[in-house]
């Protein structure tokens, strides 16, 4: 698996949330937030769009699930009622870029552990999030970030 650490940087957000169940609806939620982004000319070949999901299903009911579709906005980016506005609070994350198809995303996302470990980092408490650029939506790949922390 090719896996690199970066420092995220803090950002603005505009975001569209989706509560129930992980699966198909996000898609929705982010089909809603790039329809708001494209009508406003945000959705160019540089615009950063996060798929962040808020919730572990593990310990949280199906119907409490929150997922975020957001897209990094500048502070002059007036907001309307169909989105909302929320930061994304950076820091040190693993990123692996895969093919943005189900069977890769979900190889991934079981490989991305262990590399991890091997690694010298351990996953951080923050949420996970898969990351798309204008471009890698164009060419079909996203990034799948890990939270991390070094382990001593």
């Amino acid at each position: 698996m090719n896996m690199k650490i970066e420092n995220i940087p803090n950002y603005r957000l505009a975001y569209v949330r989706q509560v129930g169940p992980y699966g198909p609806a996000n898609a929705q939620a982010m089909e809603t937030l790039k329809r708001w982004a494209a009508d406003r000319h945000l959705l160019t070949e540089s615009a950063i769009l996060l798929g962040i999901p808020q919730d572990r299903p593990e310990t949280t009911l199906p119907e409490n699930c929150r997922y975020d579709a957001c897209i990094v906005i500048s502070e002059n980016v007036a907001l309307d009622d169909t989105v909302e506005e929320g930061e994304f609070t950076g820091g040190e994350y693993a990123v692996c870029t895969v093919k943005h198809t189900t069977e890769e995303v979900q190889q991934a996302w079981a490989a991305v552990f262990p590399a991890l470990r091997q690694s010298g980092y351990q996953p951080d408490n923050k949420p996970a999030l898969e990351r798309y650029t204008g471009k890698m939506i164009a060419d079909g790949y996203c990034e799948i970030c890990i939270p991390v922390m070094r382990t001593v």
